[in-house]
């Protein structure tokens, strides 16, 4: 896992996102995405992460076990 594969993967799902993703400890499975997107408009945090979590699908489930989220809506 790679931090392009992960902006490039919620860039798909947010089209007007900017995206930046983090490797934490080197290993390639823990992560910190702060990521701004249109799409957020008028949701809560836990509304946004959870289209993050969906948008990432079965990589939470292996490839990444640990993920840290700065989400906001972008103006």
């Amino acid at each position: 896992m790679n931090p392009e594969s992960i902006e490039n993967k919620l860039k798909e799902a947010f089209p007007s996102c900017s995206v930046k993703a983090q490797d934490l400890t080197g290993g390639g499975d823990h992560w910190s995405v702060t990521i701004s997107a249109k799409e957020f408009q008028g949701k809560t945090m836990v509304e946004q992460h959870r289209m993050v979590y969906r948008a990432l699908g079965d990589w939470m489930k292996k490839e990444i076990h640990a993920l840290a989220l700065n989400t906001s809506e972008k103006n």
